[in-house]
């Protein structure tokens, strides 16, 4: 029988990693893109994959129940992979009711049609919800996050997904739901919206702006490559025991003033530009509310349990996109100006 994998969220840039993977991965599955293509979609970013025969994509806003039902009516659903969400925590602060709505209502929606639909038979079928290692709140010097780290959100986007974490556990327990969760460290990598630190620091250096670096710039996060998180995606569907949770990292700490100067130092490598041009850029800026000071995360459960470690070390990682931004200045052109939006239009009549 044909596996029928739904991806919410996967226009956008770790939703695209793992969309793209499973469409090579699984030639014999059907794989479904849900995405409203709100500001941070991009189809753009799914050319590679768009036309083979397993891949289908719906424009579908996982809070509007209706359309995602049908979707699920339309097709036999085995999986969900949820990457759909909000997810900058500046956005979060200025605008937390967004957060609220599609990262909690909307997992409340995805959840219901699924408990609707499979109607109890729940044999072979999985809710994977993607989370995030802010649930956790922050870390002092010392420690790391696991997966019996007590809930503390300091930030709305946090508390938006903690929420969501909390319902999907819930619907394991309350209705036997077959469900998994992930809560992940920072991603990097191609095709990453340039809200997010290291794509726009690379085109701030590109076009010679300030690298706005919040406090002191001693804010420490665990980084990890967006390929390597897809592929744990991947382990985890496949070997995850149901009702678990898996943290996922990096183990690539990294003080947010010396990555920006490692940023820098590699730009002007890559550039020519004289040594120290572009740490010239940078500039401290006052602190957001609530900024946690540091994550990170003990991923040993699955190394131990699932075998799964990262690949790419931050340094290799870093000169990997960093050249992929520099050899794709229209796609990032095309973000910058909002002109990707067009794609869908084009492509969907």
């Amino acid at each position: 029988m044909r596996k029928t994998i739904v991806i919410t969220g996967g226009a956008g840039f770790i939703g695209s990693e793992v969309v793209r993977l499973f469409v090579t991965e699984y030639p014999d599955a059907h794989i479904i893109n849900l995405d409203a293509l709100t500001y941070a979609g991009n189809l753009e970013n799914l050319k590679t994959i768009e036309h083979k025969e397993n891949y289908t994509f719906y424009r579908v806003n996982i809070n509007d129940a209706q359309a995602v039902e049908t979707v699920f009516k339309n097709h036999q659903i085995d999986v969900v992979i949820h990457l759909a969400a909000e997810s900058h925590v500046d956005r979060s602060i200025s605008d937390p009711l967004a957060f609220a709505r599609t990262n909690v209502l909307g997992t409340l929606n995805l959840l219901e049609v699924c408990r609707s639909t499979w109607n109890k038979d729940f044999t072979n079928k999985l809710f994977y919800h993607i989370s995030t290692d802010e649930v956790y709140g922050a870390l002092g010097e010392k420690g790391l996050f696991t997966e019996e780290s007590p809930y503390s959100p300091n930030s709305p986007y946090s508390a938006s997904k903690a929420s969501s974490d909390h319902f999907v556990r819930a619907y394991h327990e309350t209705y036997g739901l077959p469900i998994v969760i992930s809560n992940c460290s920072n991603n990097y990598g191609p095709y990453q919206f340039p809200e997010k630190l290291i794509p726009l620091f690379i085109n701030n250096i590109k076009h010679g702006k300030p690298l706005p670096v919040y406090g002191d710039g001693n804010y420490t996060r665990d980084w990890l490559y967006v390929k390597d998180h897809a592929l744990a995606i991947k382990t985890i569907m496949e070997q995850g025991q149901l009702g678990e949770t898996y943290n996922i990292g990096g183990h690539n700490e990294w003080k947010n003033i010396d990555l920006v100067q490692l940023l820098c130092d590699e730009m002007d490598v890559m550039l020519d530009n004289e040594a120290g041009t572009s740490r010239s850029l940078i500039t401290f800026v006052n602190d957001r509310p609530g900024h946690d000071l540091r994550y990170a995360i003990d991923a040993s459960k699955m190394s131990n349990e699932l075998g799964w470690m990262p690949s790419v070390t931050f340094e290799q990682g870093l000169k990997e996109t960093i050249s992929w931004y520099l050899e794709n200045p229209l796609w990032l052109q095309r973000v910058t100006s909002g002109a990707y939006k067009e794609y869908y239009n084009q492509q969907y009549k």
